[in-house]
């Protein structure tokens, strides 16, 4: 039941943190004013978002999937690293 539960608050936070639609966004910057986002960058920008997300999510779930032992929670994390960037690079629409 606790691996449950793990596992769906994992994905609960995955799911709402790359939600977000991908726009030309304005930004300030100390030197610079007004750059423009594009496309290209912005699919990075979540990409990298959802890698992160995705190797905590996936060391969680490997923790509790191989029993508190450090090589499923390493398995899980890169696994979940992979996973999360490939779902982050692609929900960006432009």
């Amino acid at each position: 039941m606790t691996t449950f539960r793990l596992a769906a608050c994992a994905l609960a936070l995955a799911s709402a943190s790359l939600s977000a639609p991908a726009t030309a966004a304005t930004y300030h910057h100390y030197r610079h004013y007004h750059h423009v986002r594009t496309c290209g960058a912005e699919r990075r920008a979540h990409g990298n978002n959802g890698a992160v997300i995705g190797a905590v999510g996936g060391g969680v779930i490997g923790n509790a999937v191989g029993g508190g032992k450090l090589g499923g929670t390493l398995i899980g994390a890169g696994a979940g690293a992979v996973v999360g960037h490939q779902i982050g690079k692609n929900s960006t629409r432009c």
